[in-house]
């Protein structure tokens, strides 16, 4: 793994897109009632019983622009993780944007890129995993 640091300069690019995307997502999970929108409702789960990888989200978002976070990882936990993580992009994003913050820009081996695929590949399946548990057999909403 090696580290490239970009220039100083103020650019609108993925890392501000992500950070922008963040912050309008946990704004309207802030102050708007989205868990109780009836098309934000899961389909699957509703017709099958099963949740889909993504169920608990909604909830996510709205406990953490709460601050809820310990009820975040409740909803799903690997959705809490980039919750947080679309929140320190906003974070990181207005800092560069505002103070000229040369970023690192991380180059990975072939192996290192499958390494971390299979990282992310098994994060997910666990997550599900997590999720079909307590949605199917615990009965959390």
């Amino acid at each position: 793994m090696t580290l490239h640091w970009l220039p100083r300069t103020r650019r609108f690019d993925f890392l501000q897109a992500l950070g922008l995307a963040g912050l309008l997502g946990l704004l309207a999970a802030r102050f708007l009632p989205l868990e109780r929108l009836p098309f934000l409702r899961c389909a699957l789960r509703e017709h099958s019983g099963w949740p889909c990888p993504g169920c608990g989200l909604t909830r996510v978002a709205v406990r953490v622009a709460h601050g809820d976070i310990a009820g975040a990882l409740d909803a799903n936990p690997l959705g809490t993780v980039a919750a947080l993580g679309f929140a320190a992009c906003a974070i990181l994003a207005a800092l560069q944007l505002l103070f000229r913050l040369p970023l690192p820009v991380v180059h990975l081996s072939a192996q290192q890129a499958r390494r971390l695929r299979l990282a992310v590949f098994s994060a997910l399946a666990v997550n599900y995993a997590v999720v079909v548990v307590r949605v199917r057999f615990l009965g959390w909403p």
